[in-house]
């Protein structure tokens, strides 16, 4: 038993050389290409391979595209927590200059209806700027930032884009004192838009107007405006006052009790327009004496001559 050898045969020890099995797969490889290109013949082989070779790959690929993810996001929020910050900070530097520009805006819009009113009514003036209201809390008066040096006068009254806001009281050498037609010492005479009758509106100091001196069947209606008649001598005529809001009539009083709203912003914005004064009315002319008076005629006066020497 000694004597017997177990080694495999010579073929199966050596193999082929590494030289023919190159040669034998370079061949076989371009055979398969070959016949792949002309014939298709392993297009199913093919798709059979990566339908079992894809979920592999993507399983593999998992891993580095959840990392690209996270990278991704973590670097898309701070991207958006540094352009949330520059906003924020952007739009608090413009908040002020936003916030002026709207003012401006709306000022502006004021100022040219205020220009408006004065090529409509034909009037001149200036635009004053309210500085604070009076420190009395039982008038209703504001302080422009005009006075006597921009020839501001007593008596000169003070519009805005809506209608009569006040007339000037007193004058200061840089400011003036503007009491406004709500206060409970103003009155206005007025003429009603509808009708045509006159009367005077009187302030009540709480915001709203009286019309008096009216009867208690006077044609007066809820909405009916009231415009300035021009008969003071200080307003020109036509300019809104108030618009009547309530009516109370009473047949035990001899006048209708008529409230009404100042139809001006009369306490809300903080320019008005100071109207210069009106051109003084003609005097009046000298008062005829009466026919009946002929004492002074020189025929009468010879009679009483003769007669006194007469007697």
């Amino acid at each position: 038993m000694a004597g017997i050898d177990h080694a495999p045969p010579p073929f199966f020890k050596r193999g082929p050389a590494p030289l023919a099995l190159l040669t034998f797969y370079i061949l076989v490889s371009l055979a398969i290409f070959v016949v792949d290109l002309r014939m298709h013949s392993l297009d199913l082989l093919r798709q059979t391979v990566a339908l079992f070779v894809d979920p592999v790959q993507r399983v593999a690929q998992t891993p580095g595209s959840l990392v690209d993810y996270a990278r991704n996001y973590l670097e898309g929020m701070a991207l958006l927590q540094r352009e949330n910050d520059q906003l924020r900070h952007a739009k608090l530097n413009t908040a002020p200059n936003l916030l002026r520009l709207e003012q401006l805006e709306a000022e502006n819009e004021r100022l040219r209806k205020l220009l408006d009113v004065k090529e409509r009514e034909q009037a001149n003036g200036q635009v004053a700027q309210i500085l604070y209201t009076a420190r009395d809390p039982f008038s209703r008066k504001v302080i422009v930032d005009k006075g006597q040096q921009a020839g501001i006068t007593a008596g000169q009254p003070a519009i805005d884009e809506a209608g009569v806001v006040g007339q000037v009281t007193r004058v200061f050498p840089f400011s003036a004192e503007i009491t406004l037609i709500t206060d409970k010492d103003q009155a206005v005479p007025v003429q009603i838009v509808r009708t045509g009758q006159r009367s005077v509106v009187f302030g009540l100091g709480n915001g709203q107007m009286e019309l008096r001196y009216l009867p208690a069947n006077a044609d007066v209606q809820v909405g009916d405006v009231l415009v300035t008649s021009g008969l003071d001598s200080v307003y020109l005529q036509g300019f809104p006052v108030a618009k009547v809001v309530n009516i109370e009539r009473d047949s035990a009083y001899s006048f209708a009790r008529i409230f009404g709203a100042p139809v001006a912003g009369v306490e809300n914005f903080g320019e008005v327009m100071i109207l210069n004064p009106r051109e003084p009315l003609p005097p009046a002319p000298p008062a005829a004496k009466g026919r009946g008076d002929t004492s002074d005629k020189p025929g009468v006066r010879q009679k009483k001559k003769r007669a006194a020497k007469e007697n």
